[in-house]
Parts: C-alpha cells; structure tokens; sequence
C-alpha cells in the first residue's frame, strides 16, 4: 500500500501535474474568447491549443462520411468540406471563438471567425460544406440554395 506522505517527491510530483492540468484546461463556463491557429477535426469541430471546438449551429459531414453527388457518384464529402475548412482558415489565421456551451463530449461550443472577422459556421452553410443545425441554432444561417435563390 503506498502511503502519501506531506512532502514527500511522489505527492509534491502529483499536485503539481494536477494544478498543470487545472491550468491549461479552460474552465468550465469561462466566457473568454479563444484565439490562435486553428487545426481542423472535421467540418465543424477545430482545435486551438489543445482545445477541441465545437462550432455552434452547423452540421457538417464527419471526416470519413461519404454522400453522392447529382449523378449518383460516391464521393468524400467529410474530407471535402475538412479539406474546405482547413484552407478557408489557413487564409486569414489566427481564429477567434466566443464560447458558448460545453457539450456532452466536453468540447466547447462557439461561434467562431477568422482574423478578417468572417463567421466560419456561416462560410461552411454558405458554401455548401454544412447546413444550419437549426435544432440549436434557431435558423441562425441560412442555408446554401436559398442563399443562391435570394442573389440571383
């Protein structure tokens, strides 16, 4: 049985990995915003300093989904659409995200934009590489066709 000792090397070792850990995560709650360069997941999850986000209001396919095309072709359209993101960020780093929520898998939900001020959830919709999640977002975007319908 080991026997936890104050001031002893093994407790000192493990106190101080814990309040690291404390550190570095952000707290529950915490509305600060989120700045850095962003790594895509997939389509509508990003990681900034180690920080899995998940942008609010969108839907987007999961990195191995595939869907068909008008003709009925298979094609990778979670990779597509990562592959999208990943270049539209890369344009214009760092990323900003304003927190929201905490999700059921412990990752932030937030709006998020890039450093010329564009809403990256907005750019996946309007752009076809996700729709608007409109069980959370209250039809916050709009979606692609009607997009293209109103300018016309």
């Amino acid at each position: 049985m080991s026997v936890w000792v104050w001031g002893s090397e093994k407790l000192k070792r493990v106190l101080l990995a814990a309040a690291a850990a404390l550190l570095a995560a952000p707290a529950l709650g915490s509305n600060e915003t989120i700045i850095g360069r962003a790594s895509v997941i997939d389509a509508d999850t990003i990681e900034i300093h180690g920080q899995r986000i998940r942008l609010f209001g969108v839907d987007a396919p999961e990195g191995r989904q595939t869907c068909q095309d008008a003709d009925g072709k298979t094609y990778r359209c979670g990779q597509k659409s990562s592959f999208a993101l990943d270049n539209f960020i890369a344009q214009a780093q760092p990323v900003y995200c304003e927190p929201l929520d905490i999700d059921r898998y412990n990752r932030v939900v937030a709006t998020c934009s890039n450093a010329e001020g564009k809403d990256i959830g907005a750019w996946l919709v309007r752009n076809g590489h996700a729709v608007d999640y409109t069980r959370y977002s209250t039809g916050t975007f709009i979606n692609p066709w009607e997009f293209r319908a109103l300018h016309r």
